[in-house]
């Protein structure tokens, strides 16, 4: 196929993506290796890796329309039937707005439009993750087919307080305390685990899937500075039917991009597929037992994998003003700040990836793929495999800069709760104590080159 057929195809490709030669380009700027596009628009974060095998378009662009698709409920003479019979939305693109951050509601009149609640309870499952409730499963579904009462309703209620710091700037921060009503199953009980999450970016995915177990030990083994350790989240990998290190999700919880993707068809859309086949209900919820499906599997293998590749394969958007003096000094006082100790750059990805041109990259995402004790503040209370109630995974940090241009609702953390970068960092603690203690001493010019910095990301 040639160039030109292969931008009309997508519609989504400016020709200039493609014609931009790295060796014009400062290497800073190349967040994804050569899967990095130069876009700050509000598509930067929706467009395919500009050395895909043109070959593999028709995947591409199948797996965006189901990524994209909104779903139906069964039976209807619709491919895209089988929604539920519990969910929570009715696409993927809902929780995950031009393929970047949710947002959090700004109190409990607001609706939880990307965002979800995970439950369990104390003890853990046979392959040592979360223990789901026995009514309601490891996750809250509001909405039902007909027929099916959804599982009840979760709203937010924040606690505020403002800080002061030595210069005078005052930042607001606020905690979401979770509450339920109209619960469909009865209560959820006193010893409920629950943790609200937002929907994360899903680009460059399939560079962070290529960045090999070595690499992600090593970095577990370094010594780090001022209290930072860092460790590997051994989890269960379905698909391979053993243990391995987790590197998705916000717990570094799941151990493939496949595995991650169809529990999202699952648990979000009430999607089956080959590797999540069994409807998302629970043993008391008789009623969406007897609902009708769309398919056993609802979401075919080579759609499954079709999704997988599309997500593999979305690029990250390139840094910007990497040669900006203010930005220079912001980047000088990230490491001062020992920020670049969890946020982790560069990285290079493993030579025999699962696709060619994921191979061999070097990247810059800003992330050690680690679990980190993120002191009480961001604490969920909730563990998941060997991640315990304080530990977060290092979020990547790439194409953060673009968050509120790509969605002006979304939210930083892993539950939306900052609206700003610098209300993130204050919330660090724990492990983040000391990088958050030398942010907050820093004069008004200093900090302001740190956040512009991270805006160029």
């Amino acid at each position: 196929m040639k160039l030109g057929r292969l931008v009309g195809y997508l519609g989504i490709l400016p020709l200039a993506f493609l014609l931009s030669g790295a060796a014009s380009v400062d290497p800073k700027a190349l967040s994804g290796g050569t899967a990095t596009v130069f876009d700050d628009s509000r598509e930067a974060y929706s467009l395919p890796s500009p050395v895909m095998d043109p070959d593999n378009v028709a995947a591409f662009a199948q797996g965006r329309s189901l990524f994209r698709q909104s779903w139906v409920i069964a039976p209807a003479n619709d491919r895209a039937a089988g929604l539920g019979p519990l969910y929570n939305r009715i696409s993927c693109i809902a929780c995950h707005a031009k393929n970047g951050r949710g947002g959090a509601p700004d109190g409990p009149d607001g609706t939880m439009q990307a965002m979800l609640l995970r439950l369990s309870i104390p003890g853990a499952n046979p392959h040592g993750g979360p223990k789901p409730h026995p009514a309601y499963g490891d996750q809250l579904n509001e909405r039902g087919v007909p027929g099916v009462p959804g599982e009840g309703i979760g709203f937010l209620i924040y606690d505020e307080h403002v800080e002061t710091l030595p210069d005078g700037t005052k930042v607001t921060l606020r905690k979401p305390n979770v509450h339920f009503k109209e619960m469909a199953y009865g209560a959820l009980g006193s010893d409920i685990m629950v943790s609200p999450r937002v929907g994360p970016v899903v680009y460059g995915l399939g560079l962070l899937e290529a960045i090999s177990d070595d690499t992600i030990l090593a970095m577990a083994k370094q010594t780090k500075p001022d209290g930072i350790a860092g460790r590997v989240n051994i989890v269960w990998d379905a698909m391979a039917q053993k243990e391995a290190i987790g590197r998705f999700g916000m717990k570094a919880n799941v151990a493939t991009l496949t595995e991650q993707i169809a529990n999202a068809f699952s648990g979000d859309l009430g999607i089956t597929s080959p590797l999540m086949p069994h409807e998302n209900c629970t043993k008391v919820q008789t009623a969406c037992q007897r609902a009708p499906s769309g398919g056993e599997p609802e979401l075919t293998r080579a759609e499954l994998y079709a999704t997988v590749f599309y997500q593999r394969m979305l690029a990250v958007p390139a840094r910007r003003d990497v040669n900006d003096k203010q930005v220079i000094h912001g980047n000088r006082l990230f490491v001062q700040a020992r920020c670049i100790a969890c946020h982790v750059a560069p990285l290079r990805t493993r030579p025999d990836a699962a696709l060619p041109a994921l191979s061999n990259q070097l990247i810059r995402p800003y992330t050690d793929l680690l679990l980190h004790d993120m002191g009480p503040g961001l604490a969920d209370g909730r563990s998941d495999y060997l991640a315990n109630g304080r530990e977060w995974r290092t979020p990547p940090l790439w194409g953060i800069g673009l968050t509120h241009k790509v969605n002006p609702d979304a939210g930083y953390l892993h539950d939306g709760r900052a609206r700003t970068l610098l209300e993130a960092i204050m919330w660090h603690g724990g492990e983040g104590n000391y990088s958050k203690e030398a942010v907050r001493a820093m004069s008004t010019e200093d900090r302001t080159a740190l956040l512009r910095f991270l805006e160029s990301l």
